[in-house]
């Protein structure tokens, strides 16, 4: 059919016979008609009866397929947008009751595959929204369809549709995490179990007859096949979601039974040789065995007392051994004649019988691991506390370890474990030969990509026996490991050696008492690492490895040893050194420089050769991961030998450009470039202006708002922009200025670089004082909305720099500049949020009882409120009153003082920071110079506050030196090398009247000052002196001052 939509979407109403024609259009090869009706799609889906009217057209099974798919798949995709009730548009109640009557029948009725396992992923979604509130009968009606489809007179493919919706229920309910979701799954566990477990039955008992003693119907046999693996997908969900105990139940006890016995008869099935089973069938008879091996293993990880307690489940432990054992007979190499393929044979022949046997052991090794993990660790397995489940937790330990777990199995595991499972395969020596980037990445894999890794999975379990069984298992190791490795020039079963050294380095946090490995790294190691034989490429790589777990956990051993050691690996000259070893060594080497015990003189011989030999290596590699993982050994180099890595600061640099080219789209790469060239400027100090050039576009263009790329560099770039600030020389100061722009969006409520972005500010104020207060009127309607709504620590860093702006006006253009600063501080409300938030705090404090006013000032915030304040008043008492009168408008000054003062000098006592309180004290004394009633009445708390702030900082009260806050030798703040930020920050505190005035003599001069105004000594005393308590005019005569 030629269809072609040439009216806007709105205007085409709804209809069946509309959207059957669009959905073929839409369906169609031409660009133009998909792009039309796609479009026309997407302005039907808000209306009513589009989802219903697509279900329609899906259930009607002589319409084109193609077009039904694309139904289907609306439908599915609505689902997940519509279903809702709280969506937008979402669909109502009477169309989601026509969509569900119509799902479950029209799915076992569906003659085509892929369009039944899409309708039955759509029941699957509905039921995820509905069980068991709006749909609770969703369960029961699906397993009753199944009770029908199973009947003999329905044929069998309702019986297959049946069973996939089935399956795709119970897996969206299997992961459900609301409890109410859970509990009416297990309260309908028992009904499914029964009818699936039936289904199950049958078509097994079917199927193994068939194929066991023939006959004459083998289409209903691969289709009996094929259900039974389907209901036992089911099976493997259902009896670890449906019971949270299913020990306790004897439905479930029977159904393990029943499981144990069939994968013992299929394992048989599938191992024999002799059998004629077609190709097809024994991957399906393999799959069963894989389901059932995943239901072993998924019920000793989330039920551990209930698997422990069903029936035969040590037995059946101890069957998975046996084939562990039977597996490790011909797992690994045992000779160099194995290595890629030199013996001759079929590349492929020793790998034709291994996939299900090494699967089934892979499994194996996973549930003995849960064991021990059941065993050793019960807090973190065992989730219920009852009495009852006390008492199964305790059983179930007694019979792990006590019918399995005994020291002798434990012995035989860890010797079966080290001999065969830790030996390479061939199959892992050609693939180091022919891929070995990929072969090393996947080796040194991290995350859960052990469970799928035999030898890794061999590995974890054999650390675990070691952590465990640690007295019954270190001798026998110890003794193997005296036979290799101190005969080391003698012994030539090099796979042997190096499948022992394995072990010695996963179990470093258990040896490391008991071998003297000092004298293997002398004696053994460094001869070992410079043969020359062919095939030891394979222990060059166990060495660095061993090194790197050993290195950090010993102290005391032969560091410039390994530095050679390493030096050696990372050299591509030697032609034993391959990929994988250098690779390997690459990123070992971040472990043997990363310990505290690192010193840059022990490693400086080698810096340059190993430095080199690293760099190169990553301009070899070509895989992203590997390329990240040597950069961070890099980045570790960088930090651990500091200011040692400047003579090779060019070369590393130049490393870096074509990397980021080539990093493209891996934001982990870039990310890793940003932290070196971070750890470079850190040390390099004033020398890394000349890689501004560099530098300056990389953060440029990784925090700018529009970059594509700033949600995935934003925080590294702002540690590398914050890092280039520190260390700019005052020469450079004109790169970096540039960039403040960048921080304007980031000053907002709730931005997650706030906190740095404030920092930088920060540094900025000290490294271009001029240029920050030349555009300070942009940072301050940013800095008022986090005042009045961020969190104590943003509040405190916007004051922070609120202060440091105050003093460099002040520095820079004197009492002019100051005033200007201030009327912006007024303009932008600023100032009058400070006193709003002082006003709501005193009315607080002057109430009380249930109806007392509240403050949302803390008392840290009040402090940094104050202390701007103080900071005005300091450098001129006439600004601050000013400012204070335009702050308050509505209020006569006298008024609003007198409040103010109330709470300030309440707040004094909260004040910690010596620093803060000698500059409150300091603004508070400068009033005086007023001569005003309203501060000289506050005479007795000025006493007592001037008491304790001398009595704080000076080490005796009658001494003659100044307060221990006044700088004795501003020279002592100069650093060895100036950058624009310390000379910055340096000057101001240099003019700061914290670290420039001595208390004692600058209260002395505005109280003879005061006494002078008052009209004389006499008149001092009669006026204001004589209100004062006796106890304070004499604590505070002690100081000498008055």
């Amino acid at each position: 059919m030629n269809f072609t939509i040439e009216v806007p979407g709105e205007a085409n109403p709804l209809s069946i016979q509309t959207l059957y024609h669009t959905l073929t259009a839409a369906s169609s090869t031409d660009p133009q008609q998909i792009k039309s009706a796609t479009q026309q799609l997407q302005n039907w889906e808000k209306q009513a009866g589009y989802y219903s009217s697509l279900q329609t057209i899906f259930v009607d099974t002589s319409l084109p397929v193609q077009v039904r798919y694309l139904c289907i798949i609306q439908l599915k995709n609505g689902i997940d947008r519509y279903w809702r009730k709280t969506a937008p548009n979402a669909i109502q109640k009477d169309e989601k009751n026509q969509i569900r009557a119509r799902s479950i029948e029209s799915g076992t009725k569906e003659p085509d595959a892929r369009l039944a396992l899409q309708n039955a992923l759509m029941i699957a979604k509905i039921i995820r929204h509905e069980y068991p509130l709006d749909w609770p009968e969703a369960v029961s009606t699906i397993v009753s369809n199944l009770r029908s489809a199973s009947q003999p007179t329905r044929n069998n493919m309702d019986l297959a549709r049946a069973l996939l919706i089935l399956l795709e229920a119970i897996k969206e309910l299997s992961t459900a995490r609301i409890q109410r979701t859970r509990a009416s799954l297990q309260a309908a566990a028992v009904e499914v179990l029964q009818v699936l477990g039936k289904i199950y039955v049958d078509k097994v008992q079917t199927w193994t007859n068939f194929f066991r003693h023939g006959g004459d119907d083998e289409g209903g046999a691969i289709d009996s096949i094929e259900q039974s693996l389907v209901a036992l997908r089911v099976l493997r969900r259902l009896l670890v979601a449906g019971w949270d105990f299913p020990n306790r139940s004897p439905e479930v006890e029977h159904v393990w039974v029943l499981l144990i016995n069939h994968f013992h008869d299929m394992l048989s099935l599938a191992a024999d040789g002799s059998s004629s089973l077609h190709e097809s069938v024994r991957l399906l008879v393999e799959k069963h065995l894989r389901q059932i091996a995943k239901l072993h293993q998924n019920l000793a990880k989330n039920h551990p007392a209930g698997f422990a307690l069903l029936p035969g489940s040590t037995q059946l432990v101890s069957a998975y051994w046996s084939l562990i054992a039977r597996l490790g007979e011909s797992f690994g190499s045992h000779t160099l004649l194995d290595l890629g393929g030199q013996n001759g044979m079929d590349r492929d022949a020793d790998d034709a019988n291994v996939p299900i046997m090494e699967y089934l052991s892979l499994k194996g090794l996973l549930l003995l691991r849960e064991c021990v993990k059941m065993v050793f660790n019960p807090a973190q397995t065992f989730k219920y506390q009852q009495a009852h489940d006390k008492e199964e937790k305790t059983r179930s330990r007694e019979l792990i370890k006590g019918d399995l777990l005994t020291e002798d199995f434990a012995q035989t595991t860890m010797q079966t474990l080290v001999t065969r499972y830790f030996v390479f395969r061939p199959r892992d020596l050609r693939e180091w030969e022919e891929q070995p980037e990929e072969w090393e990445r996947r080796e040194e894999g991290e995350d859960d990509i052990w469970e799928f890794s035999i030898r890794s999975c061999a590995e974890k379990l054999f650390l675990e026996l070691m952590l465990n069984y640690k007295a019954q298992l270190v001798p026998t190791l110890l003794s193997v490991f005296g036979k290799v490795a101190y005969k080391a020039t003698q012994n030539t079963n090099m796979f042997l050696k190096e499948s022992v050294y394995g072990a010695i380095g996963l179990g470093a946090a258990v040896l490391e008492d008991e071998i003297d490995f000092n004298s293997f790294l002398n004696e053994t190691l460094a001869r070992e690492v410079q043969v020359s034989q062919s095939g030891y490429n394979i222990l060059r790589r166990r060495i660095a490895i061993v090194l790197g777990k050993w290195l950090p956990v010993k102290d005391g051993l032969n560091r410039p040893l390994v530095y050679q050691i390493f030096q050696h690996l990372l050299d591509k000259q030697d032609p034993l050194n391959d990929l994988v070893v250098r690779i390997t060594a690459g990123r070992q080497l971040k472990n043997i420089i990363s310990p505290f015990e690192f010193t840059f003189e022990g490693f400086r011989p080698y810096c340059a050769t190993v430095l080199g030999h690293l760099m190169a290596l990553i301009e070899e590699v070509e895989l992203s991961e590997t390329k990240l993982a040597l950069l961070n050994t890099l980045s570790t180099l960088v930090q651990s030998v500091e200011d040692g890595i400047v003579p090779f600061a060019d070369h590393i640099i130049s490393l870096l450009p074509p990397l980021w080219e080539q990093a493209g789209a891996e934001f982990l790469m870039k990310q890793s470039i940003l932290g070196i060239l971070s750890s470079l400027m850190s040390s390099m100090k004033g020398s890394s202006q000349k890689y501004h050039s560099l530098i300056i576009p990389l953060v440029d263009s990784s925090v700018d708002i529009s970059s594509e790329t700033r949600i995935y560099l934003l925080d590294d770039a702002m540690d590398l922009w914050a890092t280039v600030l520190q260390q700019t020389p005052p020469a450079g100061i004109t790169d970096v200025v540039p960039l403040v722009p960048h921080l304007f969006p980031m000053l907002e409520v709730g931005s997650d670089t706030l906190r740095r972005a404030l920092e930088i500010t920060e540094i900025y104020v000290y490294l271009a004082p001029s240029q920050v207060l030349a555009s300070f009127d942009v940072f301050l309607p940013p800095f008022v909305g986090l005042l009045e709504h961020a969190k104590r620590e943003a509040t405190g860093l916007v004051l922070a720099i609120v202060d440091k702006a105050i003093q460099s006006a002040l520095m820079l253009g004197g009492k002019d500049a100051l005033t200007t600063l201030t009327s912006q501080l007024l303009q932008f409300n600023l100032l009058q949020t400070i006193v709003a938030g002082l006003r709501g705090a005193h009315q607080a404090h002057q109430s009380s009882g249930p109806n007392r006013s509240k403050t949302w000032l803390d008392v840290l915030v009040e402090t940094d409120y104050l202390s701007i304040l103080s900071r005005l008043t300091v450098t001129s008492p006439d600004l601050f009153l000013e400012a204070l009168k335009a702050a308050t408008p509505n209020e006569e000054l006298n008024v609003t003082i007198k409040w103010l003062l109330s709470e300030w000098f309440g707040h004094l006592d909260n004040i910690s920071h010596p620093e803060k309180k000698k500059l409150n004290c300091l603004a508070l004394t400068t009033l005086l110079q007023t001569g005003q009633p309203w501060i000289m009445v506050h005479l007795q708390e000025l006493m007592a506050i001037w008491t304790e702030t001398v009595l704080d900082l000076y080490d005796e009260p009658d001494s003659k030196e100044t307060d221990c806050l006044v700088y004795k030798d501003p020279r002592s703040l100069e650093a060895e090398e100036e950058t624009a930020a310390k000379e910055g920050q340096r000057k101001l505190l240099l003019i700061d009247p914290v670290h420039q005035l001595d208390l004692r003599g600058f209260i002395r001069e505005h109280l003879e000052c005061s006494i002078s105004a008052s009209g004389g000594s006499e008149a001092f005393q009669t006026e204001w002196v004589v209100n004062v308590d006796g106890d304070v005019l004499q604590d505070f005569g002690k100081l000498g001052i008055f």
